[in-house]
Formats: structure tokens, C-alpha cells, sequence
């Protein structure tokens, strides 16, 4: 006999940013819909969403026309709105972009092209002692200041969106500690079961972050690709350290590799975070340096792509596996932007895992991914700047799954 209670129209599974704002979206779209939020978590947000640098950003890294690009730009406008509108702590700082060396100032030049393609507000170019007024421990040679980036707390704006999506619609619920084991169809409905029992819904919408392929897997949906898990590391400035950095503080990226770089966040409760590296981890949701699980490297190491990619970039991750391990090392990096911090300043701080989307050739997808059936959509590959673009990756799915699904021939608003 169906539960009423567990039966649903729509089931979005994984509670972290994306999720919450897919069905808060739904929600405001489709106010008598019946939604459910899956997370196997105690809290929303647990992993990627609360484990995140916390920058809202700007948008100007992305290629034009691509998906991250202009979702990151609607996405921010619209977050930063959202945070005013519901009490979200957030700062729109401005952060800057810090050449240090010559060979950097091309790649700076093009930074900023691409910025003025992508419609970026409030950029402006800095000499070096233009840089000392906004930061006046950081030495550089030329950068460029973002003005309409910041800082966000991601968690509370996550639970924010899930704590909306109930106030438009009291009979939809969140589920937390809801692990789902297997879906399947069974005539009209998707079965979801979980340790909580049995869900059943309509449609299906897989949010599952560094889950994400072995959960389209279990869906019946071939992804193409691999998630592989590459913890990141930060370390904190001490109450000695803390007064070297104002605000943000970034690197010029090396495109030769798919990260922004070590660089300096202030966070929303005033502490100032450096990090993170990138290493390989053996375990997808393992936060310490020991971390491991069978199953998971099996995975990611069985597969072709994650050789390839270890092929292409092994000086790189040679380099981030010393600094991993090594203070030290870690500070020197810090000193290219800062050159007075000191050992005293810094000490270890908390750590988190970027789910990494690799093709069989050991590419990095670097855009946005989602797939469909007829009766679920997975979103595959989601990486940064999703938690900044999530209200409009929301929208997007929202407007997939009116087409995919037909909602509005079932559910008017």
C-alpha cells in the first residue's frame, strides 16, 4: 500500500545548493506541487555547498556564451539579491586578481577581456600602489579589481531556499539521514528506496554533486564520464596574521591547469582562509590527508581518464601532494601575494572535495552537464561557480523539467 506521506510529485535528490534552489524554483513556479528534498546527510549543504571558499563570484574566468558564463553572472545578480531580500550574511567586498611576475600580465590582459565579454561590472585595472590601498601587505605588479564579487555563508542560504520552498508549500518536506539505495520505475511512478522506507514521485531530479555518476548509473543513465574526487586543503590566518589581509585576494590562474590557485578569502564570521590545494583523494567524501576507501579509488583509478589526466599533469600534482603535507611549502605559495606572512600566521584550517567530471580521454568538463530520461534529469557535472549560479542553474532546470515533464498539464500555478 502506497505511504501518502513518502508519495510526492517531484523528488530532488541531494540537499546541497543546487538541489535546494531546483526545488525552491519548482516550488515558486508550481506552488500546489508536492516536493520532496532526499538528502543522506544530518544537515543540507554538508558537502560541496558548506565546504566551498564561500566567494560569491563574479563570472569573469568563464568562456563567453558558455554556460558557467552566463549563469554565474545571472546567478550572482540574483543570489546577492536574494541574500538582501532574506537576511543572508554576505559582503560585496570586491576581490583582486594579483600579478606578481611578468609572464603573468598577458594572461591578466585576457582575464580582463574576457570580464568586459562576459558583461562584468565594476572592474577597474591597479598599479602596484594602487594594489597597496585595497591590500597593503600584498605586493604585486598590476591587477585587477572585481567590485561586484563577495562573500557569502552558502549553508544558510541553502537552508534559506529548502525553508521557502515549505512556506509556499506546507505538504513539501525534506528528508534528511535519507540515503537513496536504487530507484526504478513502476508503471506511472519513480521508486526511491531508502533506509526511511520507500518514496515514490512523478519525476526525479538528481542534484547529487560528487555522487552524481553513480547515481545515473543506478537511474539506468549512461553519464560518460567520471567523478574524481580532488581534496582541497586550507589553512587560517592567526589572530597575528590576520590584519595582513583585508579581503580577497587571488592569483593570476596558470590555464594550464583547472585551478584558480591558493588564494585569500575573508569569511562571513571575519576569519581569513588561504587555500586550498588540489590532490587526488581516495575517498569521495573523505576530509582528512588519511582518507580512504576501497571502493572508491577502485573507481576512480580503474578508470582510463583519471591515468590520462594523471599523465598530463603529474608535475602539477607532484607539487600540490609536497605542499599537501608540507607548512612550509604551503606558506611560500602564500608569500608570491603576501611575502610578510610567517609561520606564526598561519595554522590548518578545514578541508573540502571538488567533485571533478574527467572524459575517457582524461579532459576536464568544465561546463555545466545535465542528462535526462523521460522521467528523471541528472545533473551530472555542476563545478564552481555552481553554489554562486545555483538560483539560476534552479531556473534552467525548472524550465527542463516543465518541457521534459509536462508539469504545467498537471500542475498550474
Amino acid at each position: 500500500m502506497e505511504n501518502l506521506e513518502q508519495s510526492f510529485d517531484i523528488i530532488v535528490i541531494g540537499g546541497g545548493i543546487v538541489g535546494c534552489a531546483t526545488a525552491y524554483k519548482i516550488q515558486q513556479k508550481f506552488p500546489t506541487m508536492r516536493i520532496a528534498i532526499l538528502e543522506k546527510e544530518a544537515s543540507l549543504a554538508y558537502h560541496q555547498t558548506g565546504r566551498n571558499s564561500g566567494v560569491i563570484h563574479s563570472g569573469i574566468y568563464y568562456k563567453p556564451g558558455s554556460s558557467k558564463a552566463k549563469n554565474c553572472v545571472d546567478g550572482r545578480r540574483e543570489l546577492v539579491q536574494f541574500a538582501r531580500e532574506n537576511g543572508i550574511k554576505h559582503d560585496i567586498c570586491g576581490k583582486l586578481i594579483v600579478a606578481t611576475e611578468p609572464w603573468e600580465l598577458p594572461i591578466l590582459n585576457q582575464i580582463y577581456a574576457r570580464g568586459q565579454e562576459n558583461h562584468i561590472e565594476e572592474m577597474e585595472w591597479l598599479d602596484a600602489a594602487q594594489i597597496k590601498l585595497y591590500e597593503p601587505h600584498c605586493d604585486g605588479i598590476k591587477a585587477i579589481r572585481v567590485g561586484c564579487t563577495g562573500i557569502i555563508d552558502f549553508k544558510q542560504a541553502t537552508e534559506k531556499m529548502a525553508e521557502l520552498m515549505q512556506a509556499i508549500q506546507p505538504e513539501s518536506k525534506i528528508f534528511l539521514n535519507t540515503r537513496v539505495k536504487q530507484t526504478y520505475r513502476n508503471g506511472p511512478v519513480s521508486v526511491v528506496d531508502t533506509p526511511k522506507g520507500i518514496f515514490t514521485a512523478r519525476y526525479l531530479i538528481f542534484c547529487s554533486g560528487l555522487q552524481s555518476d553513480q547515481m545515473a548509473l543506478r537511474d539506468g543513465v549512461k553519464p560518460y564520464m567520471k567523478i574524481v574526487g580532488f581534496r582541497g586543503d586550507y589553512y587560517e590566518l592567526t589572530d597575528a596574521g590576520k590584519h595582513k589581509v583585508k579581503n580577497l585576494i587571488y592569483p593570476v590562474p596558470n590555464p594550464a591547469f583547472p585551478f584558480l590557485g591558493v588564494h585569500f578569502t575573508r569569511m562571513t564570521d571575519g576569519s581569513i582562509e588561504c587555500g586550498p590545494n588540489a590532490v587526488f583523494t581516495f575517498k569521495r567524501e573523505g576530509y582528512n590527508k588519511t582518507s580512504f576507501s576501497f571502493a572508491d579509488t577502485w573507481d576512480s583509478l580503474g578508470y582510463a581518464g583519471t591515468w590520462k589526466l594523471f599523465k598530463k599533469n603529474w608535475k602539477f600534482g607532484m607539487n600540490e601532494y609536497k605542499r599537501a603535507f608540507s607548512k612550509a611549502l604551503f606558506l611560500q605559495t602564500l608569500q608570491r601575494l603576501v611575502p610578510d606572512l610567517t609561520m606564526d600566521d598561519i595554522e590548518p584550517g578545514r578541508s573540502g572535495v571538488r567533485a571533478m567530471a574527467l572524459d575517457t580521454n582524461g579532459e576536464i568538463i568544465d561546463d555545466f552537464k545535465i542528462a535526462y530520461t523521460p522521467h528523471s534529469i541528472h545533473v551530472l557535472n555542476a563545478p564552481s561557480p555552481a553554489a554562486t549560479a545555483s538560483l539560476a542553474i534552479g531556473n534552467e532546470i525548472c524550465q527542463m523539467a516543465e518541457k521534459q515533464f509536462l508539469l504545467h498539464e498537471i500542475h498550474k500555478p
